[in-house]
């Protein structure tokens, strides 16, 4: 979060409109999925800042978050030949090479919410230091955030585990990583074995069933992403441990007003996406017009709870569909 200050203070973000030139550019978004409310809110940002700028927004993404669907989808935005590029890429190695293309093809890449290689850009070393910024939250501390939320519910003590998608995605390997650093300060919570579930919310659904089953005394579960958390509270209801298992959820789509409101989900970790689109977008005109541009920006997060979720000033975080 800090580096969103140093970001700021570059004057990068202040005023988009002082940045804008004559010339005109078209840049992409290509999300790491179209149907979820995360992306449709990250592309409502994106729109914001070209519409600000004046300049046009290409947005095409694949409907499942794939990488053998996404690399054509990209492949026919390069064909497009558009001046940049924001990319969400679903797997940190095999969209270097694809990404590649576009970068040998004068195309500004710019990694928004995920990224390829470490994340750590411009550094003129490896092969994945090629896309000029990382615009994201950062996922560490909201597996921090979200270990310390569940901790608390289940009174310092009990077995826990994380939902999570799969190996490999940048964002959710992440909020894994910094939920088990925290988690390691908390010594009565023992860690269970993580859950990969495909982004299937059905199949969350039955893992957090079958853990039951194993164990009987599950405290929590830490759901990493919009799909993960969802299924896991469809399954911890069809299993009758409603309330019982205490879940944490990363990501805010309307739906989790009522979670938060009935019990399903203790805590909400919200992203904001539409700063990431719209920071993203900035950042590649920036850098199409000479302006320097940070290498990282980490956008905020929002804690919501069923205490604070009918606040205004926390509601506007919701993801809009």
């Amino acid at each position: 979060m800090g580096a969103a200050g140093a970001a700021a203070g570059t004057g990068l973000l202040a005023t988009p409109a002082a940045l804008a030139q004559d010339k005109k550019f078209t840049i992409a978004l290509v999300p790491g999925l179209t149907t979820d409310a995360f992306y449709i809110t990250m592309h409502r940002g994106a729109q914001a800042a070209a519409d600000a700028l004046g300049q046009d927004l290409l947005f095409q993404g694949a409907s499942e978050w794939n990488v053998t669907l996404q690399v054509p989808v990209l492949d026919a935005v390069i064909a497009r030949n558009p001046a940049a590029i924001l990319i969400a890429p679903t797997d940190k190695v095999q969209l270097v090479e694809p990404l590649k293309k576009a970068h040998a093809a004068g195309i500004t890449v710019v990694c928004v919410d995920t990224f390829i290689g470490t994340g750590v850009f411009q550094t003129g070393s490896g092969d994945a230091d090629f896309p000029i910024s990382y615009v994201a939250s950062d996922n560490v501390l909201g597996g921090v955030m979200a270990a310390r939320a569940l901790a608390k519910s289940i009174g310092e003590k009990g077995k826990v585990y994380v939902s999570n998608v799969k190996p490999g995605i940048s964002t959710t390997d992440q909020r894994e990583e910094g939920f088990k650093q925290e988690m390691a300060n908390h010594p009565n919570i023992e860690i269970l074995e993580t859950q990969f579930n495909d982004d299937d919310a059905n199949k969350a659904a039955a893992q957090v069933q079958a853990v039951i089953g194993r164990v009987p005394d599950l405290a929590g579960v830490f759901g990493a992403n919009l799909f993960s958390a969802s299924g896991t509270a469809n399954g911890v209801k069809q299993a009758g441990k409603q309330g019982v298992v205490k879940i944490a959820a990363f990501d805010a789509p309307q739906s989790v007003v009522q979670e938060l409101k009935d019990g399903t989900f203790e805590i909400v970790i919200a992203q904001h996406p539409a700063e990431i689109g719209y920071f993203g977008f900035v950042s590649a005109f920036a850098h199409l017009t000479g302006n320097p541009v940070p290498t990282l920006i980490g956008t905020g997060f929002t804690v919501m709870t069923k205490d604070n979720i009918d606040d205004p000033d926390i509601a506007k975080y919701l993801y809009t569909g």
